[in-house]
C-alpha cells in the first residue's frame, strides 16, 4: 500500500508540472491584444492640393461675364476706279471723267472689359479709333450701344460708356505682384469666333522699348492672343483682372507664344484720370534723349549707361527755358539716376505739370545743377520727353 501511494503521488505531481508547462508555453495571447490595430502610415495629401487646381473653370466663370465683344463701324470714302484714272487719259481729259468717290463701310472687332456696373468698359484705343459706331455684345448675348468716354493714345487705352447700369463687373487684381511663371488666362473674341479662353504663364514683366506704345510696361505671356483679343482680359488663376491684352509679336499674323498685355495698375490709373478730367495729364520737358552707348561714352569721356545725352531741345519748351541744350548729359532727375532715355520719359510723365524737378548732369565735362518747371505733355508728341 505504501508503494502504491508513493507511485500515485509522484505521478500526480509530474502531471501537474506538465500541465503548468503546457499552460505557460502554449497558451494564446489575450483576445484584446489580437484586436489592437497596427498604426497605418500617414497618407500623402491629394495631388491637387499640393500642385495647384486641376481646372480653372471657377476663375473663368467669375471673369468671363465681364468680358465683352466690341464691334465697330466707320464710313470711308473710296475713290472709284475707271479707265480715265490712267495718267495717259488724265493728261488729255483731266478729272472730268473720273468716277465720284463711293462710301464704304469698314468694320472691325475687338474685346473689352467691364470695370464698373454703371457701364464703363476698358479696351484698347486701336480697337475703337475713328469709329462712327460702337456696339458691345455681352457673353449672355445682350447687345448695347457704346460711346467713347476718353482715350489715351500714348498707352493705347480707351474708356467706353454705355447707358446700362446693371452690368457684370470683373474683380481687379494686383498686376504689380505678378511673377514670372504665374498662370494667366486670356479671354477675348479672336477672329470673331466668339468668346474664347486660352491659358499660359507670365513669361516676363516690365517689357518696354518695343515700339508699340509711347509708354510701355508690358506683361509678356505665352497665352494665345490673336486678332480680336485686343482689349480683352488677362486674368490670374483666381479670376482677377491683371492686364489688358494689347499686342502680339508674330511673323505670320497669328499667335506665336509672345503676347503683351498692359498691367491693370497702369490701365486703372489711366481710366481714373479720363473719368476725372477727361484726359490723361502727364509731365513734359520738351527734349529728345539718346542712350549713351560704349562708343558714345568713349568719345564723351563718360561711363556707358551713366546718363542720357540730350539730342534735341524744343525751342520755348520747359527745358529750353531752364537753359538745357543739345549735347548736355543728364545724370539724375530728383536724385534718381538715369540709364536710358526711357527713364526720363517715365520719370517726367509722373510729375504733375507746374512742379519743378532738379536735374543734374554734365556740359563739356563740367557739372551743372538746374531747376526745371515741368509743363503738361502735349498730345500726339511721341518723340519728345
Amino acid at each position: 500500500m505504501k508503494r502504491a501511494f508513493t507511485y500515485i503521488a509522484s505521478s500526480a505531481v509530474a502531471g501537474m508540472a506538465a500541465a503548468y508547462l503546457a499552460v505557460t508555453l502554449f497558451t494564446t495571447p489575450p483576445q484584446e491584444e489580437l484586436l489592437t490595430p497596427t498604426p497605418a502610415p500617414p497618407m500623402a495629401p491629394p495631388m491637387a492640393l499640393t500642385q495647384g487646381p486641376v481646372s480653372y473653370a471657377g476663375a473663368v466663370q467669375s471673369a468671363a461675364p465681364a468680358v465683352v465683344n466690341i464691334f465697330t463701324a466707320k464710313v470711308t470714302l473710296q475713290r472709284g476706279s475707271s479707265l480715265f484714272d490712267d495718267p495717259f487719259f488724265q493728261r488729255f481729259f483731266g478729272d472730268r471723267f473720273q468716277s465720284p468717290p463711293r462710301k464704304k463701310l469698314q468694320t472691325s472687332l475687338g474685346s473689352g472689359v467691364i470695370i464698373s456696373g454703371n457701364g464703363y468698359i476698358l479696351t484698347n484705343n486701336h480697337v475703337i479709333e475713328d469709329a462712327d459706331q460702337i456696339r458691345v455684345v455681352l457673353s449672355s448675348g445682350r447687345t448695347l450701344d457704346a460711346r467713347v468716354a476718353g482715350v489715351d493714345p500714348d498707352t493705347d487705352l480707351a474708356v467706353l460708356k454705355t447707358d446700362a447700369d446693371d452690368l457684370p463687373t470683373i474683380t481687379v487684381g494686383d498686376s504689380q505682384g505678378l511673377q514670372v511663371g504665374d498662370v494667366v488666362l486670356a479671354i477675348g473674341n479672336p477672329f470673331g469666333v466668339g468668346q474664347t479662353v486660352t491659358m499660359g504663364i507670365v513669361s516676363a514683366t516690365g517689357r518696354n522699348q518695343l515700339g508699340i506704345n509711347t509708354f510701355e510696361n508690358f506683361i509678356q505671356t505665352d497665352a494665345a492672343i490673336n486678332p480680336g483679343n485686343s482689349g480683352g482680359a488677362l486674368i490670374n488663376a483666381h479670376g482677377q483682372l491683371v492686364g489688358i491684352n494689347t499686342a502680339i509679336f508674330s511673323k505670320s499674323g497669328g499667335s506665336q507664344g509672345i503676347g503683351f498685355a498692359i498691367p491693370v495698375a497702369l490701365a486703372k490709373g489711366v481710366m481714373e484720370q479720363i473719368l476725372k478730367q477727361g484726359r490723361v495729364v502727364r509731365g513734359w520737358l520738351g527734349i529728345a534723349g539718346q542712350d549713351i552707348t560704349p562708343e558714345l561714352a568713349e568719345s564723351l569721356n563718360l561711363k556707358a549707361g551713366s546718363g542720357v545725352l540730350i539730342s534735341g531741345v524744343l525751342e520755348g519748351g520747359p527745358a529750353d527755358k531752364a537753359g538745357l541744350a543739345p549735347g548736355d548729359v543728364i545724370s539724375t532727375i530728383n536724385n534718381q539716376p538715369l540709364t536710358n532715355a526711357h527713364d526720363i520719359l517715365n520719370l517726367i510723365a509722373a510729375v504733375p505739370p507746374g512742379d519743378k524737378v532738379r536735374i543734374k548732369g554734365w556740359r563739356n565735362q563740367e557739372p551743372f545743377d538746374l531747376q526745371v518747371e515741368v509743363s503738361e505733355r502735349p498730345l500726339m508728341d511721341p518723340r519728345q520727353q
